[in-house]
């Protein structure tokens, strides 16, 4: 049984353009997820309309809207295996407006895959200050992500050049190991997502090349390790209103386990229900645990109680709402300085809420600590007291690291990135 195998949740990432969705879309198809008769339907549909390379991304991109304009706007949900593993691909998207929705992609994820384009140009673009290549690497470390692949998809586009791969991996390699990434731990794969190279079978273009396909790459990957014995914890990512059901919240397990019949409470809301039935993959299952992503109906609540970046929790040990919070934060590209008053919004988990730095404890800047600094700036390191502008689940980082990490974003990008350290719990609430 399929169900025996060790089960991880894939984010794919990188710069919008560099072939992700093609990429994906092939690798599913390669992996038996996607059957032939579906693929000559996606083919006659993309060719109709005078985009046949589309077919693999149509795969994934379901939606109308993204089929017209060839975007991936919203989070794709999609399962296949490898002798080995289970995965659930999440597709995030690369265009800079949707990184929100990557950012909540990113945060359900167990290990990624980095796309970077091969193409003259293309990678230029990604890895340049307005592209997405750093940021969604550094997101995905910062979010915990701490297993990659990188794959330099398009090499058909530069004759499978090995100085080209070379180049990339160099430039690549010295990002990602300036952010915490163990290097040697990270292999570069050159594949094309649209003639299918490298992606399942070894390629015969590039003799040069002694590493890894993807699919092979991917199995390097280890699930991550079940805290079953903390308590639950389980971010919202969407309601559903389903007919005859009622309710539906969606989101992956944190912590702990959820099963029918148990009460839960809703953060930072206070409302509670009673968990009717649990799904997964379309299957019902009789208890969900962490690195599930599941539905569940929930008696008692409707759906105006219920919404994104909520965290669902037992009420004997319910979610934190906090009233302040202590955290470390590094700021990485904001363009002035950061003072006490600075209200940027903060995400954690699948929620964003505007928090404000009341106070600057103390800063790291070129290995002198200062106490009491009157900014902060690009590069350093500080310890701040943040206060949430309205009621929000801030878990501490040691007890519940995927509910302790947060981006900072302020005018369309992420300025900076943080852990919680000490939660002060507001009072009356839960």
């Amino acid at each position: 049984m399929s169900s025996k195998k060790p089960h991880l949740n894939l984010v794919i990432i990188g710069h919008v353009d560099h072939g992700k969705s093609t990429m994906t879309g092939h690798l599913l198809y390669l992996a038996g997820a996607i059957d032939q008769r579906t693929m000559d339907k996606y083919e006659k549909e993309s060719e109709k309309i005078g985009r046949g390379t589309w077919k693999f991304a149509w795969a994934l991109d379901k939606l109308k809207e993204e089929r017209e304009r060839g975007v991936t706007i919203d989070i794709a949900f999609f399962k296949f295996e490898t002798p080995k593993q289970v995965y659930t691909i999440i597709d995030a998207p690369g265009h800079r407006d949707f990184v929100k929705n990557m950012i909540t992609g990113t945060s359900q994820a167990d290990a990624a895959v980095l796309v970077v384009s091969a193409e003259k140009g293309g990678f230029e673009a990604g890895i340049s200050a307005q592209g997405q290549t750093r940021e969604h690497a550094l997101l995905a470390k910062t979010l915990g992500v701490d297993q990659l692949v990188v794959a330099i998809n398009k090499m058909d586009t530069v004759d499978f050049s090995q100085d080209r791969y070379n180049e990339i991996k160099d430039e690549i390699g010295s990002f990602l190991k300036g952010i915490g990434y163990k290097i040697d731990k990270v292999p570069f794969v050159p594949v094309s997502g649209i003639t299918g190279d490298n992606l399942k079978e070894r390629s015969d273009k590039t003799p040069w090349y002694k590493g890894p396909t993807l699919l092979e790459a991917l199995d390097t990957f280890s699930p991550p390790p079940k805290p079953t014995d903390k308590p639950l914890r389980l971010p919202i990512q969407d309601v559903y209103t389903i007919t005859g059901i009622g309710t539906v919240p969606s989101g992956r397990v944190e912590t702990g386990t959820m099963k029918p019949g148990d009460k839960v409470v809703f953060a930072p809301s206070g409302k509670t229900g009673t968990v009717n039935s649990i799904e997964m993959h379309h299957e019902a299952i009789p208890v969900a645990e962490p690195g599930d992503n599941i539905g569940f109906s929930v008696k008692g609540i409707g759906k105006k109680d219920v919404r994104r970046g909520d965290v669902v929790g037992h009420p004997d040990n319910p979610p934190t709402v906090a009233e302040e919070f202590k955290a470390q934060v590094i700021v990485m590209r904001h363009p002035t300085v950061i003072a006490p008053g600075y209200t940027p919004v903060i995400h954690i988990g699948t929620s964003q809420t505007a928090c404000t730095f009341a106070e600057l404890v103390s800063k790291t800047t070129k290995g002198a600590k200062v106490d009491k600094p009157d900014i902060l700036k690009n590069g350093d390191s500080a310890i701040v007291k943040m206060i949430p502008v309205k009621p929000f689940v801030v878990e501490s980082f040691k007890d519940f690291p995927q509910l302790g990490r947060f981006a900072v974003r302020d005018m369309g990008q992420t300025v900076a990135v943080g852990v919680a350290m000490e939660v002060t719990k507001k009072k009356d609430y839960l």
